[in-house]
Parts: structure tokens; C-alpha cells; sequence
């Protein structure tokens, strides 16, 4: 399987406040009131803070470089002040650092206090929603920026509610097995090119197709395809939890490797997480769909604790034992 350069990485991808402004405008509601051209700026740390022990003026621990929220309680406790120390508190905060604020409420700012950001440069916005739903929602756009990704040369499908990514040289009937599949009652991910996300806490990877992709196929001698008008809305999904990659090789290339009774457990390392790798021979004749179908059965089986091989191994020891212990009587 090969990863595209330039996309791969385990620790996670960087963002601006520009990025984030456009994936959370919408649903934040967001409005940039000041430093718009400040907004290449990296978010250095993927997470929201509320500054209300910082506004008080102890700084310890104080989280400068994360998005601070000012929320009702911060604005209740700046209101309370006098105009003077007002601005006094909030220069102690950009001061220590803190550069993109998020004001709740669709709070106003005085012009002193919008002059004070633009002196230091400082990143404002306004949201007409409350504290608790901002900092909710951000939090789940800063892990979908934030998370590790990468994209990987593979068509990916659904099969019995299990990721599953095809993977394999170019011609050997990757689209074909799961346009069959998707007849079958499958559902299309991504076809060609998946893209592979790491969920940052659980380690689960999740692969999708890209923005301009997603729910096309294209199937040599045919062409391309738009699969929800073709089998239903059904039949495609935007993103699925992978859980399977099963590589075609040429029956000549892996002849005398394969493991015919199934012991050997393989695995591939995508973004530092191991996924059951499975190889299916690919010769002339060989029902891949039926193969790829039965191969993701088996795979539940081993994921709910029952592994036949281990099984079968056992009955044949256990009848061995009842034969010996009949010809030594």
C-alpha cells in the first residue's frame, strides 16, 4: 500500500485560526470583528480555554496559547470593573501570549478594547451562541482539524457494517469487486484514493473519499459512475471506521506465502495504529466479491473471540488423546 507524500502524519497536522474560522463559521456562527489579517496564525494548542483565573491576574499554568473563550461569567466579572482595569486586565492576558479570542453572546466591544487587540494583533471573534454550545462544538472541530491523517491508494467499502479497504496493483479488480459488492448491498466509501484519519483518544482510523469524490466510481470500459443514483442514497457512505485492509496480489506473486490454514495474523501500520491485513491471491476465475465477503465474516468472528483454527486445533487434540487412551486400553 503506498501513502501519498506530504499528507502522512502520526503526531497529528497543524492549523491556523483561518482554517478553523472556515470549518466552525457556519455552525458557530461566527463573525471576525478584528484581525483578519492575522489569521495564518498557527493554533498552537488544539484546545479552548476560559482565562477566568487569568483575568483575575493569577497566570499560573495559564493556557496563553489556546483559544480563549470569553463567556458569560468572564464578561459579568469584566463588566463589574471600571473601564481602566478593564483594559488593564484584558492587556495582562495578551500580554502572556493569548492571541484569538472567541467573545459569547454577540457581546459588544468597546472601541478601546478593539484598538488594544489590533496594538497587539489579536484574532476577535463573535458568536450570538452560548459559552457551553461554543465550547462544545469548537472542541469538535479542533479534533477533526487536529486529527493525523493520510491517504492511501485503495478502494474502501462497507461490507456488513465493517470497514474494509481493497488494496492492490493497479488492474487487478479492485473497483470491479466492490461495485459488486455495492449490487450486493454493500455501500461505496471511496473509490481509488481513501482518505485515512486517526481519531485522536480512541486510535481508531477512520477513512473516508475526498470533498470532490465522494460517491464516484470509475470502472474501466464503463467509466464513471455516480453510485447514489445509480443503487440509492444507500449505497454510498461519508466515513466509516476502518477495521479490515485486504490486499489483492497476483496468484504468481504470493504463491508460496500464503498461510492456507488462516494461524498467521497479519497486520498494516496506518498512522501508528495496526489493522488486520488479510492477502487474497488474485487468479482467473476467483469470485473476489464472494471472497471479500466471507473474508469480513471471518474477521467478525476472530473481533467477537472465536478463532477456528484455535478450535479445530483443539477437537484434533482432544480426539487424538480419546485414540491413544482406546489403544493403550
Amino acid at each position: 500500500m503506498r501513502e501519498l507524500p506530504g499528507k502522512s502524519s502520526e503526531n497529528g497536522r497543524s492549523f491556523t485560526v483561518g482554517d478553523f474560522y472556515e470549518a466552525a463559521a457556519e455552525k458557530l456562527q461566527l463573525t471576525i470583528i478584528q484581525g483578519e489579517d492575522n489569521l495564518n496564525r498557527l493554533i498552537e494548542e488544539q484546545m479552548v480555554s476560559r482565562p477566568g483565573l487569568a483575568l483575575t491576574g493569577f497566570f499560573g499554568h495559564y493556557a496563553w496559547k489556546r483559544i480563549q473563550l470569553i463567556g458569560k461569567a468572564e464578561t459579568a466579572y469584566l463588566e463589574n470593573l471600571d473601564k481602566t482595569e478593564r483594559l488593564s486586565r484584558l492587556r495582562s492576558l495578551l500580554e502572556h501570549g493569548a492571541y484569538f479570542f472567541i467573545f459569547a453572546n454577540n457581546r459588544e466591544l468597546e472601541e478601546q478594547t478593539l484598538e488594544l487587540m489590533r496594538e497587539f494583533g489579536a484574532v476577535v471573534m463573535i458568536s450570538p451562541l452560548k459559552t457551553r454550545h461554543i465550547y462544545r462544538e469548537s472542541a469538535f472541530v479542533l479534533e477533526r482539524l487536529g486529527a493525523p491523517e493520510t491517504t492511501m491508494y485503495g478502494t474502501m467499502v462497507e461490507v456488513s457494517g465493517t470497514g474494509v479497504l481493497l488494496e492492490g496493483d493497479p488492474g487487478l479488480g479492485k473497483s470491479e469487486t466492490a461495485l459488486g459488492l455495492i449490487r450486493r448491498g454493500c455501500a461505496l466509501v471511496a473509490d481509488d484514493l481513501t482518505c485515512i484519519r486517526r481519531e485522536i483518544g480512541t486510535d481508531f482510523l477512520f477513512g473516508s473519499a475526498s470533498d470532490s469524490t465522494t460517491g464516484y466510481m470509475e470502472i474501466r470500459g464503463i467509466g464513471i459512475m455516480h453510485i447514489a443514483s445509480l443503487f440509492g442514497a444507500a449505497a454510498v457512505r461519508g466515513e466509516k471506521r476502518l477495521e479490515l485492509i485486504i490486499s489483492f496480489r497476483r496468484l504468481s506473486e504470493v504463491e508460496g506465502e500464503i498461510d492456507r490454514v488462516g494461524q498467521a495474523r497479519r497486520v498494516k501500520k496506518i498512522l501508528g495504529v495496526d489493522v488486520p491485513n488479510i492477502i487474497v491471491p488474485v487468479s482467473a476465475g476467483r469470485d473476489l466479491v464472494n471472497l471479500v465477503e466471507t473474508a469480513v465474516l471471518q474477521q467478525k468472528l476472530l473481533f467477537a473471540g472465536m478463532d477456528p483454527v484455535k478450535d479445530l486445533s483443539e477437537r484434533l487434540r482432544l480426539r487424538a488423546e480419546k485414540n491413544k487412551k482406546r489403544n493403550n486400553k
